[in-house]
This record gives structure tokens, C-alpha cells and sequence, in this order.
């Protein structure tokens, strides 16, 4: 008994003096600190921003020299979190980090920083502020994680993130059916229960998973960009014929081109593809599709055939080709289209106009404008534009960098988007979030936020295509890849055209990063 008296006595006083060493070596208990003029350096940037009230810890590390730093991330409302650090690396409790932000819904939290060295003592930098809104973001973020290279492709996967932890799950990857390459995730209305996943391997074939309130199939046709009617009736997707070619030289020396694309219905009740009269027109390249929330237009992206052989790689002129932005009326219940009308026009920017992205209120379009072609993430000239559909004004988002930024999506309250960028030197995509007000002013963009915050310094993988859904994918992986292994339960009838896809080839995959 003694002896249990003796150890419990011990671990006390451990621990009293462990916090007694914690006391003493905080700014507050050492004395006067030094103020420093300007805001600490840090990486991320994770200052100055607007965040949603359910996102995961903004964790950090501060660039500034010191043996020693404390940060203190307080608010108005709710318990100040402490942190100490002798390396600089700052990991926020989770739990903590949530009751702050909840607390705080519309109002403001604050990051004090401060660093000791040897012979200034602590230093304490200013304050660097952040809002916090009060509409959330989706929950769930969907994406591809790759290797950016080009020739093979061995790793490759669709990945969903719990946006409110780093909780992190693979939804299918290359490997489960024979290492192929997978891409264009869609889903019906920011709803994880539709959702459709297009396959090209070598030993399973090019083809489409649909994935639809707990049942897969795979459909034997490969569908390419894809969007749902709000109904979930329908769904509209490009057929592609894309080619990669590179550069001797540039800040990005690859490079691809469209050689032939078409726009196809599916109607789910009939298993039908089919193209609508107006949109059958053979001369035009047509891709992008995306449904305005209400479903009454589908918006595109059009350019003119340049070129007489649709197999040479490059194209003659393919330097010329610009897209215009196009809409197309439907009315769901007749099945009837009308007459496509150019929204905005290459003419008139004097770049291609590409990805048209409809917030879900109605109001404002997102889209990217380059210098050429159909493909922004291998354009450094690539940035986001926001049109008010209201008066058809558009600009360039000042969010921009001088990178390319593209493949981005609505969150379901219209007041988030999530995007790609290579605005960290130019070569990685990552996936950012900004956030956007009522008045479409959009804000300070910031990293996906990761539990390591040294996560991106070696990372050589790619975020790509963010596609942001209010819940989880429930749908197995087991199962979807047991459906991608076997053979097409749906056949399908496409309508022929040049861009219509053929037996996959078995050298490496040549489309989309």
C-alpha cells in the first residue's frame, strides 16, 4: 500500500511540474514580450480568411526563427486553445478547434504567435484574424489523387475527404481492376446516392460505373465530362477524343487537344443515349456540359473543327482553337430541346471559354478562360472568371494567381467553391476552397487543410477535379470494383460520331490529369 502511495505520488508531482515547466515557458509567465511590426510568416497562409464553421483545424507551422513558440487562438465566445511547440509545427485540437468555431458562427477568431529565441527573448507577432461564416461548406469532398505524370498510369484513384476532420478514404482505385485509370466522378444534386465514375483499362475496357441508391452497374459506353439533370431523370456527357502532345519548352511542356467531342443524353428510365437535333451537328466540338439548377438550359462549351485530320497529333492550328460558352432550352417533361444560343463568345474575350459551373441558387456562373484549347489544368494562362447571370457581367476572379486554376464545383448553399490551383509553383494541383457572398465578392483562398501542416512540402501527388457533396459515399469499394472487373450489365446504343470511343488501347492513357 505504501509503495502504491509512493508511485501515485510520483506520477503527481510529474505531472505538477510538467505543467509548472508549461507555465513558466509561456509568453505571459516570462515576462514583457517584444512586439514585432508586421504578422508572422506561416504555411499554410492561413491568415485573413473567411472558413467555414465546420472545417477541420487549420494546423500550421511558423516560419519564424525560435527555440521556443506559443500560440494562443482565442474569440469572443467559447475557451481560448493554448498550444506550445518547440519545432514551430502547431496542431490544433480537434475537439477544441470545433467548440471555438461553433461559438463563433459570424464572428471573428484570433491566432496570437509568439517565438523565443536566445537573445530577444519572446517575441510576439501581430495577430493574424480570421472570420468565421456562418453558412457551412458540403461535408464531403470527392477527388483524384495521382502521380502528375504522363506516360502510365499505376497509381491513380478517387478519394473522398471528411471536410470537418482528415478523415481520408479511397472510393476506387486503379488497382482493383487491373491497374486501369479512372476519372470523371459525377453526382446527381451534391447527393453521394447517385454518382457515376468513368473506367478505361486495358483488361476490363472503357467503360461507366453508376453507382444509384445502393445499386452498381456498369454501363458499356465510356462517358466522359457529366452532368445530372436536377430531376435525376437524365444526365448529359461529353464523348471525347483526346490526344497528349508536349512542348520543347515552357513552364508546362504538356499539352492536349480535342480532336473530336459530342454531347449525349442518357435517359435513365429507358437506358437511351441519344443527340438532341441541335446538338448532332458534326462540325462543332462540343464538351462541358453542365445543367442550370432549375433544369430548363444545359450550358456547353463549343468551338469549330480547325482542322481536316482528326488524327494528327497536334492538330494544324490547334494553337486558334477557343471555345465559346453556349446554352441549349429542355423542357423535362416533353423531352423537347429548343434553339442553342451563344452565352459568351471567344470572339469577344479573345480566350476559351471552358467548365461552366451554375451556382445552385441561380445566380452566378463560374467558369475558366485560357489562352487556348479545352484543357486549363496544363494551361499557366488558365484562371477563373464569375458572370452574374442577372446582367451577363463577368470578371476575373482576384483570387487568381499566376497559375493555372481550374476544375472547380459549387458547394450545395452556393456560397463556397472549391477549385484547383497550381499557385504553389506551378507544377502540383492542389484543391483550395474560397469563399463567396451574396453580392459574389469572393474571398481569400485556402489549402485543403491537412493534419501534418509539413503534408504539402514532399507531397508529389495531385488533388485534382474537387467535386464537393453534402454527404458520404456509402456504396462499398469492394463492390464497385467487383462491377468494374466484370462485365457491362447496361449496353447501350451511341450515336456515332468521330469522337465516339473505340477498343482502349494498351499504350498509356492519354486524357485528363
Amino acid at each position: 500500500m505504501k509503495r502504491r502511495f509512493v508511485v501515485i505520488g510520483v506520477l503527481v508531482g510529474t505531472v505538477l511540474l510538467v505543467g509548472l515547466w508549461r507555465v513558466v515557458r509561456t509568453p505571459e509567465a516570462v515576462g514583457q514580450c517584444t512586439p514585432v511590426p508586421h504578422e508572422p510568416k506561416i504555411a499554410p497562409d492561413y491568415g485573413g480568411l473567411v472558413i467555414p464553421p465546420n472545417i477541420a483545424p487549420l494546423n500550421f507551422r511558423i516560419l519564424e526563427e525560435g527555440r521556443a513558440y506559443h500560440v494562443t487562438i482565442h474569440a469572443d465566445r467559447g475557451t481560448p486553445i493554448e498550444i506550445a511547440s518547440r519545432t514551430g509545427s502547431i496542431f490544433i485540437p480537434l475537439r477544441k478547434w470545433r467548440s471555438l468555431l461553433e461559438a463563433n458562427r459570424g464572428g471573428q477568431i484570433f491566432v496570437e504567435i509568439y517565438a523565443r529565441t536566445e537573445d530577444k527573448g519572446w517575441r510576439q507577432f501581430q495577430r493574424l484574424t480570421n472570420t468565421v461564416a456562418t453558412q457551412e461548406i458540403d461535408g464531403t469532398l470527392v477527388y483524384r489523387f495521382m502521380k502528375p505524370i504522363y506516360n502510365a498510369w499505376s497509381e491513380i484513384g478517387i478519394y473522398q475527404r471528411t471536410l470537418a476532420d482528415f478523415d481520408a478514404s479511397p472510393v476506387l482505385h486503379g488497382r482493383s481492376f487491373g491497374q486501369g485509370c479512372l476519372n470523371c466522378h459525377s453526382f446527381a444534386g451534391h447527393r453521394a446516392d447517385t454518382m457515376t465514375i468513368g473506367l478505361r483499362s486495358g483488361t476490363y475496357g472503357s467503360h461507366t460505373l453508376l453507382a444509384r441508391h445502393g445499386v452498381v452497374r456498369k454501363i458499356g459506353a465510356k462517358w466522359g465530362y457529366t452532368t445530372w439533370h436536377p430531376s435525376g431523370r437524365l444526365a448529359v456527357y461529353s464523348i471525347n477524343k483526346v490526344r497528349q502532345f508536349f512542348h520543347t519548352g515552357g513552364l508546362e511542356v504538356r499539352d492536349v487537344v480535342d480532336l473530336d467531342s459530342a454531347l449525349v443524353c442518357y435517359h435513365l428510365e429507358s437506358n437511351k443515349a441519344v443527340s438532341p437535333a441541335e446538338l448532332a451537328v458534326k462540325d462543332p466540338l462540343e464538351t462541358y456540359p453542365a445543367w442550370s439548377p432549375d433544369g430548363r438550359y444545359l450550358y456547353y462549351c463549343s468551338a469549330p473543327v480547325l482542322w481536316t485530320d482528326r488524327d494528327a497529333v497536334p492538330p494544324q492550328n490547334y494553337e486558334k482553337l477557343k471555345y465559346d460558352l453556349r446554352r441549349i432550352p429542355y423542357d423535362v417533361e416533353t423531352d423537347q430541346w429548343g434553339r442553342a444560343e451563344t452565352v459568351l463568345a471567344a470572339e469577344e474575350t479573345g480566350l476559351s471559354i471552358l467548365l461552366p459551373r451554375i451556382s445552385p441558387d441561380g445566380r452566378f456562373l463560374l467558369f475558366c478562360m485560357c489562352r487556348y484549347g479545352c484543357f486549363p489544368v496544363y494551361q499557366p494562362s488558365s484562371d477563373l472568371y464569375l458572370m452574374d447571370l442577372d446582367t451577363g457581367d463577368y470578371r476575373k476572379l482576384a483570387t487568381s494567381s499566376a497559375y493555372s486554376e481550374s476544375w472547380h464545383s459549387w458547394s450545395s448553399n452556393s456560397r463556397w467553391i472549391a477549385f484547383s490551383s497550381k499557385r504553389q509553383g506551378g507544377s502540383l494541383t492542389r484543391t483550395y476552397f474560397s469563399y463567396l457572398d451574396e453580392d459574389g465578392c469572393v474571398y481569400k483562398p485556402f489549402v485543403l487543410p491537412q493534419k501534418d501542416p509539413a503534408y504539402y512540402d514532399s507531397l508529389l501527388e495531385t488533388y485534382s477535379v474537387p467535386e464537393l457533396i453534402q454527404d458520404r459515399i456509402r456504396t462499398s469499394r469492394s463492390r464497385l470494383a467487383r462491377t468494374a472487373r466484370s462485365a457491362p450489365s447496361v449496353t447501350m446504343a451511341l450515336p456515332l460520331t468521330g469522337a465516339t470511343p473505340r477498343t482502349a488501347p494498351s499504350g498509356p492513357w492519354q486524357e485528363r490529369e
